[in-house]
């Protein structure tokens, strides 16, 4: 039993250290990516000054924490996305293998949760999803559904076919909820980057789960718009209303005009599709028995 915990304890400490620098490397896509730059070179920089970050500087969360959040050359903030990034993807990584051990599934999950993590923070700080995500994504998925035909055991995954189905239907169903959503609000209400985002979670989950993923992503999204945008928009409709007391009325402008908030979508459907990837089946499953074979 000894030995058993201490081989479970160094799987879980190497597939954590891993993680750490997959997060590491995320760091760098999501920085990079919607700035239109490469991920390779130059090396790892700060922002601010462009000093070049030493390699015992660039350890993944320990180097955050010995710099005490500052760059060494400047000596301004570090953003603490860094570490926490870091932290979360070797948590991610850790928990796939604990949750499938040290399998082929286990893998699959860690990337696409990997990557549905760089998608949410990226479209939150910058609303947009780089095709870097989507692209890598969408081979990575449709590829290892098909190595999974020579693997045993069940798998969250689709199956092949389901796969090259649910990627067509997942990029249709939110192409086409984005054209409706254009109509009704007479501006544009879904990125092209959400469709191609739709598509690698189509190939992941099936067609089924893709449309539950949409669903879940529209309730997270309506809850999230009633707590955290209304909120925010009303917060600074009244400092602009004690603005306008002191300094007089100002000319109204484009972005006055344009009441409604520009809401990144992504950040809700990766939160989703990690839920319709885990526990979609039964969800559908508890409907189905429940609404519709009574």
């Amino acid at each position: 039993m000894i030995d058993a915990f201490s081989s479970n304890a160094v799987v879980f400490f190497f597939t954590f250290l891993t993680g750490a620098c997959i997060g590491s490397f995320l760091n760098v896509c999501i920085a990079r990516w919607p700035a239109g730059l490469s991920v390779v070179s130059p090396p790892s920089r700060c922002p601010n000054c462009e000093r070049g970050i030493r390699a015992r500087e660039n350890v993944p969360i320990l180097g955050w924490l010995t710099l005490r959040g500052r760059c060494a050359g400047c000596s301004l903030p570090i953003s603490a996305q860094y570490p926490l990034v870091e932290l979360l993807v070797a948590l991610i990584w850790a928990a796939a293998v604990v949750a499938y051990g040290p399998t082929f599934t286990a893998l699959r999950v860690a990337v696409l949760v990997t990557i549905l993590l760089g998608v949410a923070v990226t479209d939150a700080k910058h609303y947009l999803i780089p095709d870097g995500f989507t692209v890598f994504g969408l081979i990575w998925v449709t590829a290892t559904a098909f190595a999974a035909l020579f693997f045993e055991g069940s798998s969250p995954f689709a199956g092949a076919y389901d796969a090259l189905i649910g990627a067509f239907a997942g990029a249709g169903a939110i192409a086409v909820a984005g054209w409706l959503g254009e109509v009704a609000l007479k501006r544009e209400a879904m990125g092209f980057g959400d469709v191609t985002l739709m598509a690698v979670v189509g190939a992941a989950l099936g067609p089924n789960r893709a449309l539950l993923t949409i669903f879940i992503a529209a309730a997270l999204g309506l809850v999230g718009f009633v707590l955290i945008i209304l909120p925010f928009m009303k917060l600074a409709g009244r400092k602009r209303a004690r603005g306008s007391d002191v300094a007089g009325p100002e000319p109204a402008s484009e972005a006055d005009e344009d009441a409604l908030p520009r809401v990144p979508f992504g950040v809700f459907l990766a939160p989703a599709a990690i839920v319709s990837l885990l526990f979609g089946d039964a969800m559908i499953h508890w409907y189905m028995s429940r609404f519709l074979f009574t």
